[in-house]
């Protein structure tokens, strides 16, 4: 007897963009593909925030510049009311201030509105795994800001053996922490998303053996990373 091939099932998403003709569009071309769902499609961020609490989608892909309730603060919304949904954001706005601000809102990706529907697929299905994925542009311009950043105010020097097996990215947000820079602060001077600080801070925990924030602090003096 044939076992009967178990398929995954669809990735279910949300469109939000306040241009009917690109949301219908993104609606469309999304929807043609076997693995995606499309089970929602908002003209702004209180829309999209509706819909994401009545359907539960995997991924939300927005614009930023939407009426009633913009881009950044639907994606920080989301990301504390329903921290499993990954945001997408998919824009014509590619400048530091609005990238920055979108992943420390908590967007798990960004991509500019130029991209194929092939790679909007590809960056969902990595989202909604746990996954950032960055536009290549707007990679190379956090890239560029952040060796300005770190050429104009060098962090701690950090020792060249670390302990407990930490990264040197690891290390780099103990050091941070044990400064008090809270999430957000950490994600805007690194340059990265709020999730990808909260993924590196889970394992920093793990590897040093502390309980909460307070410990972490401790074993970072204790090694001369704070």
């Amino acid at each position: 007897m044939t076992a009967t091939p178990v398929t995954a099932s669809p990735l279910r998403i949300i469109v939000a963009d306040d241009q009917a003709t690109v949301r219908e569009g993104l609606v469309a071309l999304l929807g043609m593909l076997p693995d995606i769902d499309v089970v929602g499609a908002a003209a702004n961020g209180e829309e999209a925030l509706r819909l994401a609490a009545d359907t539960q989608p995997d991924a939300v892909l927005l614009d930023l510049h939407m009426p009633v309730l913009d881009g950044i603060e639907t994606t920080r919304r989301l990301a504390e009311g329903h921290p499993d949904i990954a945001v997408v954001v998919l824009t014509t706005y590619d400048d530091d201030a609005s990238i920055l601000a979108a992943l420390q809102a908590g967007a798990r990706s960004y991509l500019t509105k130029d991209a194929s529907r092939a790679h909007i697929a590809q960056t969902l299905r990595a989202a909604a795994g746990g996954l950032a994925v960055l536009d290549p542009v707007v990679q190379a311009r956090l890239i560029a800001a952040a060796s300005a950043t770190h050429q104009q105010t060098p962090g701690k020097q950090l020792p060249e053996q670390l302990p407990d097996a930490l990264t040197r990215r690891e290390a780099e947000i103990l050091s941070l922490i044990a400064q008090g820079k809270t999430n957000p602060d950490i994600a805007a001077e690194l340059y990265l998303s709020t999730y990808t600080v909260k993924s590196h801070i889970n394992r920093i925990f793990a590897k040093t053996r502390s309980a909460d924030r307070a410990a972490a602090i401790r074993y970072a003096r204790l090694h001369d990373l704070g």
